[in-house]
Parts: structure tokens; sequence; C-alpha cells
């Protein structure tokens, strides 16, 4: 049986490879335990996609559990425009385009895609601010680039000792303390 990548893990992945093990570590613990003030608040904003409240029309896939059998991904899609072919991802405060929101989002088209919806375009939006950032369809090498990170993902080694730290992410990780 083939062991799924969450979506999600790909941005967690992208921002430091350890978060990963630490998320799961910490995942039957209370969330105060290691949330910090902005992941509560994005927790707390995200529920409205979760209980299906962003709209009632028919049009919004919202919170729509998507699979890809080909890369071994599953995970939640926030919102699918069946109309437009725009798939959002709905992020509290963006500041910048991350390369994680970048592939979360092309891993949401990809299993759309493989579902059977034709997706058009991929936005990323800030809450906070009610920016929506259009991040540009995958061309053949971004699609090797994700194809290279969903192998990193399956092959790393919490433990192989070459893996360097980014040091100004660490500063910003709620699981520094941990990980030192």
């Amino acid at each position: 049986m083939e062991d799924y990548i969450q979506i999600s893990k790909l941005n967690d992945f992208t921002f430091c490879p350890k978060s990963i093990y630490f998320h799961g570590v910490f995942e039957s613990f209370s969330e105060k335990t290691y949330h910090d003030t902005p992941q509560t608040v994005g927790k707390i904003k995200h529920e409205i996609i979760e209980n299906g409240e962003y709209s009632s029309l028919k049009r919004y896939m919202q919170g729509t559990d998507v699979y890809s059998e080909k890369y071994g991904l599953c995970g939640k899609i926030d919102i699918f425009d069946l109309e437009t072919g725009f798939i959002v991802e709905r992020k509290y405060k963006v500041k910048k385009i991350y390369d994680g929101y970048r592939f979360q989002l092309y891993a949401q088209a990809f299993c759309l895609e493989e579902m059977g919806h034709m997706v058009k375009g991929l936005f990323v939006h800030s809450l906070a601010d009610n920016k929506r950032y259009k991040i540009p369809m995958p061309d053949v090498d971004t699609i090797k680039s994700f194809e290279k990170l969903v192998d990193k993902i399956r092959h790393f080694d919490l433990f192989d000792r070459s893996f360097v730290q980014d040091e100004v992410k660490c500063a910003m990780c709620i699981y520094k303390p941990l990980c030192h």
C-alpha cells in the first residue's frame, strides 16, 4: 500500500524538513502546546472553509478532499471555483509568496486534474489585507522541481548529518526549542 503525502506537508517541508517530524510528534498534543499566535489565528480563519461556510453557491468546492495516485498525494483544497477553474489557497497574512505555497497549489491542481477537473488559474489569498496573488501554472521545469520535492520528502532522513539548517527560518520556527 502506498503512503500518501499530505499536500500541506509540501509547504512545511520547504520551510524545514525537520518540521514535519516535530509536527507529527505533537499531533496528539493540544495545539496550545506548540502553536504560536499566527498558527492559532490561521486555524480559526480556516474553519470557514472546513465548515463549508465560504459560500452557499454550488460553483465552489470548499474544503474538499483531493488525491493524486500519480504523485501519492492527498489533502484538501481551500476553494475551487468550478465555473472559472480557479484554485484559491487562503492564508491568514501573506508577506511573501514562498515556494511551499506554490507547491501546495500545484499539488492541488494535479489532484483536481487527475480527478477530471480543468484547472485554469492558481491564487494565494491573504485574508488579513484581502490581497490575491496569481501563481503561474506549472511549466515543464516547475513540474520537474515539484517531482524532485515529492521524491525528497519520500526519502528524507531526519538523522542525515549533511542536512544544513537555515538559521533565519529556525528563528521563526515554533519547534525551535526542540530542534537544537
